[in-house]
């Protein structure tokens, strides 16, 4: 549990609900039901084990940011989910409907030693990408359900050129696409080498956004060209160029490809030591920092 404040609002909740779901209570020190539900809460946060985050926000204290969230009554609780609230509820909620509600959002959860056993594998790989595509296929075959190992897999192929093997790979679990983001993530990774597969240069899409700037079509076509090539900061840019303008483009779509290519390019966390948190790759961090300064200005 993390109390926030304006200050840290940016890494605590936009910044940490790009990878994980982010459950802020809004709530007072005179509120009866918020002492009622904050127990709740925090026992939740323990029992789902990082499936979801908990912040708190003092409303009393921090009356920009319940403005912010439309606030009336507290308690209230908001779920973020890729920098955008996705569903709430007000309320003092028993325990089994809290759960309810989180259990539509938050990822299922798995088997206790499964990140680890990736971390191990990276780890071992090291600078043999061979030998870390062995292991991940490996990981894919003796467990099929192991969601992790199939995304690592997938992006391991489509990072390494072999689309064909990718798709194989990843055509068991497509349609989990509308429940596992970083399978979202993964499908527009391939449509966007589908596209640029017949397109041998930026040069008509420059021509047109030379010519009108808001030209979000070719923007967008520019940046997915960007992105089959693997120049994710180019294509980022090309997407922030977007979002500046008008962030609800298109259902969402420079933000969704945007945030498709953080979870591509996001490498497996280091192993630390106990108790210290590992590093960000400073690329995702900055590029993070950009797309939640756009979103919330």
């Amino acid at each position: 549990m993390i109390d926030a404040t304006l200050q840290n609002f940016e890494t605590e909740v936009i910044a940490a609900s790009m990878t994980q779901p982010v459950l802020v209570d809004f709530w007072a020190t005179w509120c009866g039901p918020c002492k009622v539900i904050g127990p709740i809460l925090e026992k939740l946060e323990a029992q789902y084990a990082g499936r979801f985050k908990l912040v708190k926000i003092d409303s009393d204290q921090e009356q920009q940011l319940a403005a912010a969230f439309g606030v009336r009554s507290i308690p209230t609780c908001v779920l973020l989910i890729n920098g955008q609230p996705v569903d709430g509820f007000m309320g003092a909620l028993p325990e089994g409907k809290i759960k309810e509600f989180l259990d539509k959002h938050v990822p299922p959860a798995g088997p206790e030693d499964e990140e680890p056993e990736l971390a191990a594998e990276a780890d071992d790989a090291g600078a043999d990408p061979a030998a870390r595509l062995e292991k991940l296929q490996h990981a894919v075959a003796t467990d099929p359900a192991n969601d992790d190992a199939r995304f690592e897999y997938v992006k391991t192929l489509l990072l390494a050129g072999r689309d064909d093997d990718a798709k194989v790979a990843f055509a068991p679990v497509i349609d989990k696409r509308a429940v596992v983001r970083r399978f979202d993530s993964l499908q527009r990774m391939m449509d966007a080498v589908d596209f640029a597969a017949a397109m041998p240069s930026t040069a008509d899409f420059d021509a047109r956004i030379a010519a009108n700037k808001r030209d979000f079509d070719a923007r967008f076509a520019r940046a997915r060209w960007f992105m089959a090539g693997q120049r994710w900061t180019e294509a980022m840019d090309e997407l922030l160029e977007v979002l500046m303008r008008d962030k609800a483009w298109n259902e969402e779509l420079a933000r969704k490809t945007y945030i498709a290519i953080l979870d591509i390019i996001e490498p497996a966390k280091p192993k630390v030591a106990e108790g210290q948190i590992p590093p960000d790759d400073p690329v995702v961090a900055t590029y993070r920092r950009r797309l939640s300064s756009v979103v919330l200005s």
